[in-house]
């Protein structure tokens, strides 16, 4: 194993995708690496997969619903008690919606709510003081290229990377300071799980085109690359990276010109 660039590494919704991509390029940067995720089948078999392939690196999978606030504590409690205070968090888990918002089933909504925007800052805000305490410390928060346009038919999906964007840039300034590094990790679309969960029915189509899917492992390359950069934004792919800057040059009456003529579910 080479010589750990990070003491302890948590990732959560680590069980498969971007989560998991992200689990297997830290593998070998890492002394201890904690997977949270709901399927625990799936992160017993990752965590034995990495350390199989990296000696001398422990890998700990905690099970965990990361929309139940107890949930949270639990696993951050978890932590401190053994003593692990993670230098670096992925804040990866997430999951969209997609149809008309008036259609949608409220129990879906209130559970992306909870996981997109409310896991995600009580995960930041549990960890950032022993973070601020140790004097070092990185944060990763995946958004989406979705936070920067309003998406009908995704409407509340946008709306909390839209959040998790703006959370990451502010708190970015607050503890640029004293030794923390926040970024948003902004990808377009990648092949995942994500389409069946967001999807309500068995041929979702997203309307996006293939050529503009970017494979896993870059978006989670550069996003590993950025955060040792500390950039405080990266939109992986020079395709969405482009498009990124399009969009922040266009008056929001084009924006939603272009939005809607989008193809719509």
């Amino acid at each position: 194993m080479t010589e750990a660039r990070y003491s302890c590494a948590l990732v959560t919704g680590a069980s498969a995708g971007i989560g998991a991509e992200f689990a297997r390029q830290l593998a070998p940067y890492c002394a201890t690496l904690v997977l949270i995720a709901r399927r625990s089948e799936r992160l017993v078999e990752l965590a034995g997969e990495l350390e199989r392939a990296h000696e001398g690196l422990r890998v700990m999978p905690l099970e965990a619903d990361l929309t139940d606030p107890s949930a949270r504590l639990q696993a951050v409690g978890h932590l401190l008690s053994k003593g692990l205070v993670p230098d670096l968090l992925v804040n990866n888990a997430g999951m969209g919606d997609y149809g008309e918002f008036v259609t949608s089933d409220w129990m879906k909504i209130e559970s992306m709510l909870r996981l997109n925007v409310e896991a995600l800052t009580h995960l930041t805000h549990a960890l950032l003081p022993t973070m601020i305490e140790q004097g070092k410390g990185s944060i990763i928060n995946v958004s989406s290229l979705a936070s920067i346009l309003p998406i009908p038919d995704f409407a509340v999906y946008a709306a909390t990377k839209a959040y998790v964007t703006s959370f990451s840039e502010a708190l970015r300034i607050e503890v640029r300071d004293r030794g923390i590094r926040v970024m948003a990790l902004c990808p377009g679309p990648v092949h995942t799980e994500f389409g069946q969960i967001a999807g309500r029915g068995p041929n979702t189509d997203f309307g996006a085109r293939e050529w503009f899917y970017v494979p896993q492992g870059q978006v989670v390359a550069e996003a590993l690359a950025g955060i040792a950069a500390d950039r405080p934004r990266v939109y992986p792919g020079l395709k969405i990276a482009v498009a990124a800057a399009a969009i922040s040059l266009l008056p929001i009456a084009i924006i939603r010109l272009v939005m809607s003529t989008r193809p719509r579910k």
